[in-house]
């Protein structure tokens, strides 16, 4: 891994929007973006035995429809998003950051895009703000993965620390893969930009940062749940209250119609999509069993539902 000396020495470009919108998914993207509306609602709330649970919106993403299911054969692509009715050229995610407040501590579930990757994200310091929550009173921030979407906003526009007093933690498997000497070659070149911006991240907060693997508990009642595919290290979170339970389920599940629809159709933002296939599908199934609250990521704003059999799939319905 580059030190921090050596951090500095890549060019700011390296990790800007700019770059990785010329890079990773071209002009189209590039033009999705432009003009593109910001998310309308910036606070849902969730009740969770004693807890209190907020998602904050970070904004919203622009993507062409191939960079994501270019393998899938249009015809039955299209057939999933104009029956839910949506666009079948681009997508649009929303960005659902969660927080757990409990017992005096503000806890995160990853920290949004930051200033530098695209102009309709990075709105989380504001709207935390406007929620009456500090950036100085964060106590954690627990991570499902380094996307940039999901790791660049622990820094501002000047990198300087977002969360000046916050604990951090990561998945031990996450932080290897993204420190790793041959990183390049396993995510290929499109992505350089990713692994310039992960570095420079995990490197800055590597004297606050706590390593964990599936299974641990990383704060009192939050359970790290192993999710490997859509990054080498990717985790979900399981937040208990009593007999209550709610999924931070990150990228693990990323599109709340076709994810669910057809989980074994590959992703293109996936690593390793055949193992990502496999953990969508294993973990749909446990929380359709359990009838366990998620959040996802990526679902539409706020981003909390419930998942459900639906004849041989599956089927996201948000909470009213």
């Amino acid at each position: 891994m580059k030190t921090r000396s050596q951090m500095a020495d890549w060019p700011r470009s390296e990790i800007s929007r700019r770059r990785l919108l010329q890079g990773a998914l071209g002009a189209t993207s590039a033009a999705l973006v432009a003009g593109f509306p910001g998310s309308a609602r910036a606070v849902g709330r969730l009740s969770l035995g004693g807890s209190e649970i907020l998602t904050v919106t970070d904004g919203k993403l622009a993507f062409p429809m191939s960079f994501f299911y270019g393998s899938v054969p249009k015809e039955e692509l299209d057939e999933v998003l104009t029956s839910n009715n949506l666009p079948t050229d681009v997508v649009r995610p929303d960005c659902n950051v969660t927080i757990l407040k409990r017992e005096g501590r503000t806890i995160l579930f990853d920290a949004g895009s930051g200033p530098h990757f695209m102009e309709t994200a990075g709105r989380l310091p504001a709207n935390l703000e406007a929620e009456g929550i500090d950036l100085s009173d964060v106590s954690d921030v627990i991570f499902t993965h380094a996307h940039p979407d999901h790791i660049w906003g622990v820094l501002d526009e000047f990198d300087d620390l977002l969360f000046p007093n916050a604990a951090f933690h990561i998945g031990q498997a996450e932080f290897d893969f993204w420190t790793s000497p041959d990183v390049l070659d396993q995510i290929g070149p499109e992505r350089q930009s990713f692994v310039s911006g992960a570095q420079t991240r995990l490197e800055a907060l590597s004297e606050r940062m706590n390593f964990i693997k599936p299974g641990d508990e990383v704060i009192p009642g939050v359970e790290a749940i192993r999710t490997f595919g859509h990054t080498q290290g990717h985790l979900s979170y399981a937040i208990h209250d009593g007999s209550e339970q709610l999924v931070v389920i990150g990228d693990a599940i990323s599109h709340s119609a076709i994810s669910f629809a057809h989980p074994e159709w590959q992703a293109g933002s996936d690593h390793q999509p055949d193992v990502a296939a496999e953990t969508r599908t294993a973990l749909l199934d446990r929380l359709a069993a359990e009838k366990a609250h998620v959040v996802g990521y990526h679902f539409p704003d706020p981003g909390a539902g419930i998942v459900e059999k639906s004849g041989g799939a599956y089927r996201f319905t948000p909470l009213a």
